[in-house]
């Protein structure tokens, strides 16, 4: 029973951690699914649709990337991690949503634990962001 438990957890740890990592690119990836779903409605099809997300994420990924590597002032390189921290804030906060809904029947505590999982993952994004400029 004690194993379970502890492969329950550490379960739960990973899903956490893969989470706050895929959500310090939810920006590329929402506007590669953005472009992605316009390619399939205007008729590019399946693959074509796929083909055209992922350039458009790829592309969205590396030109903010570059731009917050040559940007020098301060308040500008804020400016574009703030661009990708605050889509990664609202992803934490959404899943946090969707993991407690059911089991937390007061609306305040729901609002509070969804409000700590999106300032969670907002800052994950602006510490896995601002240690990784190097890399860019």
């Amino acid at each position: 029973m004690i194993a379970l438990i502890l492969v329950g957890a550490v379960l739960v740890g990973g899903l956490c951690l893969l989470a706050f990592t895929l959500a310090t690119y939810a920006l590329p990836f929402m506007l590669g699914l953005a472009a992605a779903r316009l390619a399939f409605a205007t008729g590019a099809g399946v693959v074509g649709a796929a083909l055209v997300g992922l350039a458009v994420g790829v592309t969205a990924f590396a030109l903010l990337a570059s731009l917050f590597a040559r940007l020098r002032s301060p308040l500008l390189r804020g400016v574009v991690m703030i661009v990708f921290v605050a889509p990664a804030a609202v992803a934490g906060y959404s899943l946090v949503h969707g993991l407690v809904r059911s089991v937390m029947p007061s609306e305040a505590w729901r609002q509070v634990f969804c409000l700590i999982g999106g300032a969670c993952a907002g800052v994950s994004a602006w510490i896995r962001l601002a240690s990784s400029h190097d890399r860019f």
